[in-house]
């Protein structure tokens, strides 16, 4: 079976395997990325997906089907992007230890 659908601005395809014998599933080799807009966004969207809390970091979260997905607030590549290597370094110490990303706390560790 084959397949391509689109999630938001991006197409995806998928292929079921023909052979029975393939027994594999997901894994943390492959994620999809969201970037939100806001607080919000990565709230509704973590609401809504994360079903495996033991495999919470950083942003990542894994669906009730096993699949790795990322939700990070677009504002996190700005800084982690165009940030003084300080402002770099202050972020990354900030969202290393989170679950689920705080726009709030980024945003303070960025300002110093």
């Amino acid at each position: 079976m084959f397949s391509d659908f689109r999630l938001g601005d991006s197409w995806f395809t998928a292929m079921d395997s023909a052979d029975p014998r393939h027994a594999f599933g997901f894994n943390e080799a492959v994620s999809l990325v969201v970037r939100c807009a806001d607080q919000a966004e990565v709230d509704r969207l973590w609401q809504a997906l994360s079903a495996v809390p033991e495999a919470e970091q950083c942003g990542w979260l894994k669906d009730r089907f096993g699949v790795s997905w990322q939700i990070v607030p677009a504002a996190m590549d700005t800084m982690l992007s165009q940030g003084t290597p300080e402002q770099v370094d202050r972020v990354v110490q900030a969202f290393m230890p989170m679950h689920k990303i705080d726009l709030a706390t980024l945003e303070a560790a960025y300002a110093g």
